[in-house]
């Protein structure tokens, strides 16, 4: 990174994203299998779709883009990681409980970290998930194992105080000069590493009994990528590509089905994760070799961001997959099931989700010769009339049951929990107050693009806009 002149964010960020790829598929190479297949899968989606292809992102952005997971202990640390974030300009955006999201034992609640600005965004889109270990909850732990929990993870240092000052420096500053950015880079990379340091055997294994989630929070000495997450444009072409590899994939994708319609939400899958080599300390204090598997690799196939009112609906038709699969005949899939609720439900072209108030978009000027000759129009009058064309504003975020659902394919087993004991309250408020910082509703982010894009293309047609969208006309 040889450079005289300051460093901005988002340089930042992109080097940061990279660093922690080359990291990562050092420590799993299945990742750089995936990141290849997912390469040959967009070249060749562009080849066949041209031009609309780049409807949701341009090539060169989709290529670049990662999402990171990291999981983390305490308030405390969680407080820390946004400290780190902030110097790369990513910001908390979103809570997700994904206590509730799935059978299995996963006690965490998560936000993501990431660019709240579109232009930063465009620049690049690096997000991190990072997920918070609820150890307090005692439909997972009793009170002596949260005291254990809180002295093990009390006990360790994840980020240097020289990396939280440099991450400090470039935040306010908003870059930083070469040789800080260089010892930033260096530190925040170092930090996400996977950790030499032995392993207590029967503290971890303690752990996963309950939660093999918990126990990659709380029984190992340091953080690590958990899994660094790819984007492709075509989810189902990756799938069927890694599979012909011979790599194991879990059992289905999760989120949204394949469809003729419109692309919404996240799309996700990964492979299976995979047996790695770590030393474990015994009781009798001798250190043996053995085995996690912890680690696995993602890929994802952004959609368009729905609304408030599109997230109800896109609600009612997973909880009306689940009914119809529950009830339908043995051999049936959900994605099979899912592909007809969306039919059924969900209008299938863009500029209909756009004028139902069911997606964001951004509205472009196209034909200012035609804007009616008055003081006011309607959207949907400009749009159908060719004046305005509706744009799609990407989906940043993420869906808890499609992580939990990825999460717990991954497991060995459902782990324990008492539901029989009261859960502790999280909120995007609570969790807010934990991390020391406010945490972004992505809606108020989505919905203040849309309405600065309609606002804009009023003024240019010198006309007010009337009959905005709900989300638009609340925001």
């Amino acid at each position: 990174m040889p450079t005289t002149k300051k460093l901005q964010l988002w340089e930042l960020r992109a080097e940061f994203a990279l660093r922690l790829a080359t990291l990562y598929g050092n420590e799993v190479p299945a990742y750089n299998t995936l990141v290849d297949v997912s390469r040959e899968v967009n070249e060749d989606f562009i080849r066949r779709n041209g031009n609309d292809a780049e409807r949701l992102g341009s090539i060169q952005r989709v290529t670049a883009e990662r999402h990171g997971a990291i999981r983390v202990g305490s308030a405390r640390e969680l407080a820390q990681v946004a400290r780190v974030f902030s110097g790369f300009g990513m910001y908390p955006v979103g809570f997700y409980d994904l206590r509730d999201a799935s059978k299995s034992s996963v006690p965490v609640v998560s936000t993501a970290f990431r660019p709240i600005d579109p232009d930063e965004l465009a620049k690049n889109p690096f997000r991190v998930f990072t997920s918070m270990l609820a150890h307090d909850d005692r439909r997972f732990f009793d009170a002596e194992t949260e005291k254990q929990l809180e002295a093990f993870i009390d006990a360790r240092t994840l980020f240097s105080e020289e990396l939280l000052e440099l991450a400090d420096k470039a935040s306010a500053q908003k870059d930083l000069a070469p040789e800080d950015a260089a010892r930033l880079l260096d530190l925040a990379t170092a930090a996400f590493e996977l950790s030499q340091e032995p392993v207590d055997h029967d503290w971890y294994f303690k752990l996963e009994r309950i939660s093999a989630v918990a126990a990659d929070i709380g029984g190992v000495p340091s953080t690590h990528i958990n899994h660094l997450t790819p984007r492709v444009l075509d989810i189902d072409d990756l799938y069927a590509r890694m599979e012909a590899r011979g790599i194991a994939m879990i059992d289905e994708i999760q989120g949204p089905p394949n469809w003729e319609g419109p692309d919404v939400l996240l799309r996700q899958t990964s492979f299976r994760a995979l047996a790695e080599e770590r030393s474990f300390r015994h009781q009798d204090g001798e250190v043996r070799p053995g085995s996690l598997r912890v680690r696995f690799g993602e890929v994802e196939q952004r959609g368009i961001a729905l609304t408030e009112l599109g997230r109800d609906l896109y609600d009612r038709m997973v909880a009306d997959v689940d009914s119809l699969l529950a009830a339908g005949p043995a051999g049936t899939t959900r994605v099979e099931v899912a592909a007809q609720v969306w039919r059924k439900n969900l209008p299938a072209s863009e500029q209909e989700l756009a004028l139902q108030g069911l997606a964001y978009f951004t509205y472009r000027v196209a034909d200012a010769g035609h804007a009616p000759h008055k003081q006011t129009a309607s959207l949907r009058e400009l749009v159908e009339g060719g004046v305005l064309v509706p744009e799609p504003i990407v989906y940043e975020d993420f869906l808890p049951r499609s992580a939990a659902g990825i999460f717990q394919s991954n497991l060995t087993d459902d782990g324990s929990r008492d539901d029989g004991q009261l859960g502790t309250p999280y909120d995007i408020d609570r969790l807010s107050e934990v991390l020391g910082t406010r945490i972004f509703d992505p809606n108020e982010l989505y919905s203040a693009e849309q309405t600065a894009s309609i606002e804009a293309a009023g003024r240019q047609l010198g006309i007010t806009i009337t009959d905005l969208p709900p989300s638009a006309s609340k925001a």
